[in-house]
């Protein structure tokens, strides 16, 4: 079985409100799986009914074939976006505190929390109090603690928020290298062009609804419309042939969208003897531009 948590038909309802509407989705195991949409679109309490904190209204969520369950938690590692961590006890307590809740033994909880306290540089640490670390360093100690256990589910909500670039780039790393080792990883989050580079598979939700859901270049080539960037040298070419439409073009660069039987080689073909091509390679729409489309028809709100 391939599938680490299928989602069939869930509906969440906070008074009048309908917070998840009839969702489903399958996570293959070992995926780094993207989980976006505005914020208000459901995301929050779809995790909160994976995590069992709240139950679903209607539908089902089987972890690895099972209902989900309370024992199950023991496998998923959650960070939420409102991070969770008591102020006023030292880093290192609170990281050994959290691992031990998490079912680890003492001896084996001290060895991973400073395994990972060495890997992120982050030993001297270890006697501050929480309230003096900056939100990116805070951010840090959490991560550590969500993965420490060594989930086999790990949701992560907005990861990111808060870090700069270096520290954004150290939580990929260990996100990838995770994923490498087998962790099934949910990233949640509405900044979509955040996930394009780092996940394989996604879920778009808005108004509690699934707009779609698949493997990222899948969805990239279903919705691609045809269009090609080229770079060249010298004079910009009078294009006049019916197939060929240039859309946009600056400095030696322009883009330009054939007819849909036409195909990339008869483009270029017809270009060759027109201009001096340095560069040419294929335009796919960006999620959000395939966000925008499939919510709006294309037209900002």
């Amino acid at each position: 079985m391939n599938t680490l948590l299928d989602i069939q038909n869930v509906v969440k309802k906070y008074n009048d409100t309908v917070a998840v509407d009839g969702l489903s989705v399958a996570i293959p195991k070992q995926a780094i799986f993207g989980m976006l949409g505005p914020n208000g679109a459901g995301k929050t309490s779809l995790i909160r009914m994976i995590t069992q904190i709240t139950a679903p209204d209607e539908g089902t969520i089987l972890f690895n074939g099972e209902p989900i369950k309370r024992m199950h938690t023991e496998s998923i590692g959650y960070m939420p976006e409102e991070r969770g961590l008591y102020k006023q006890m030292k880093v290192g307590d609170q990281v050994m505190y959290l691992a031990q809740l998490r079912g680890l033994a003492y001896g084996e909880a001290k060895k991973r929390v400073h395994a990972w306290f060495e890997r992120f540089d982050i030993e001297s640490w270890w006697n501050k109090k929480v309230e003096e670390l900056s939100k990116g360093m805070q951010q840090k100690v959490q991560f550590i603690a969500t993965v420490v256990h060594n989930p086999e589910l790990l949701i992560l909500d907005e990861p990111f928020s808060g870090l700069d670039p270096i520290n954004t780039d150290l939580i990929k790393d260990e996100i990838s290298e995770l994923q490498k080792a087998g962790t099934t990883i949910i990233f949640s989050t509405h900044r979509m062009e955040q996930v394009e580079e780092i996940c394989s598979s996604i879920i778009l939700v808005n108004k509690g609804k699934k707009i779609l859901d698949g493997d990222v270049k899948a969805i990239k080539q279903q919705f691609k419309k045809n269009q090609y960037r080229v770079h060249y040298a010298g004079a910009i070419p009078v294009i006049d042939h019916p197939e060929f439409k240039i859309l946009e073009k600056t400095d030696h660069e322009f883009n330009i969208q054939t007819q849909p039987a036409t195909t990339p080689n008869a483009l270029l073909s017809y270009l060759m003897n027109k201009v001096e091509i340095h560069g040419f390679n294929e335009v796919l729409p960006s999620l959000n531009e395939i966000f925008i489309e499939q919510v709006t028809g294309g037209h900002h709100e």
